[in-house]
């Protein structure tokens, strides 16, 4: 498993976890729903499983997809976190 995952993907991931469709996870994101397809997509491929199981009119989280949940959450806080802090350093000098 190649554990170089980008932020925004990640970002995707919990999205589409969140709305369970892609077409309104698209929209959140403000990509095309065939970008966002591809970003999951890609997603998936860089972890080497599903996440997602996708029926002809639903998507839910695997087994996989459901452990990762919440930490991709907590490891997009931090992320915010962290970027509130840079910006307090560089407005502080």
């Amino acid at each position: 498993m190649n554990t170089g995952i980008e932020l925004k993907r990640l970002h995707h991931f919990v999205l589409l976890a969140e709305e369970c469709n892609f077409t309104r996870a698209a929209e959140r994101a403000n990509l095309s729903q065939t970008a966002f397809s591809r970003s999951i997509q890609a997603f998936e491929d860089r972890l080497a499983v599903r996440v997602f199981d996708r029926g002809t009119r639903s998507v839910r989280l695997t087994a996989a997809g459901q452990q990762l949940l919440e930490k991709a959450r907590r490891l997009l806080s931090q992320a915010r976190d962290l970027g509130r802090e840079m910006d307090g350093i560089a407005n502080a000098d």
